[in-house]
């Protein structure tokens, strides 16, 4: 048997990109560091340029027994959030402009997910609301 996973996109607009994931642990395991959004797979912009990286606005997630990292994907991965077990929340940070990728070397615009102590029956659904942004 393997951990249930789901990834679905629920926009990919010229502006947002809104996506959901959700994970049911059989037991197996823990998710380490597993690509969420692949920035370069979302839709271009109007004028055809690709997207290369998201600020996440919101972040909607509910947990139970587990938590979940979220990362910025680099040459070193940088954490951005972490989600704690067993809640139910809503961040917003678009007050600010979103949580924006500080990643540095080698950063790729992509969004990783680690889950830790994860054990059978434990699971979360966290949807990203994003800005995306473009290449020159």
């Amino acid at each position: 048997m393997a951990n249930t996973v789901a990834s679905q996109t629920l926009l990919d607009g010229e502006r947002m990109a809104i996506m959901k994931f959700t994970f049911q642990c059989d037991g197996s395991g823990n998710e380490s560091k597993v690509l969420k959004v692949d920035v370069s797979a979302l839709n271009p912009s109007a004028s055809g340029k690709t997207c290369n990286g998201v600020a996440i606005q919101k972040i909607h997630a509910s947990t139970h027994g587990l938590e979940v990292e979220i990362y910025w994907d680099a040459t070193t991965d940088i954490l951005c959030w972490a989600l704690p077990q067993n809640s139910q929340y809503t961040f917003d940070f678009s007050s600010f402009g979103g949580l924006t990728n500080n990643a540095g070397s080698g950063k790729t615009g992509d969004v990783l997910f680690s889950t830790l102590d994860a054990a059978n029956g434990d699971f979360y659904a966290v949807t990203l609301e994003m800005v995306k942004s473009y290449a020159s």
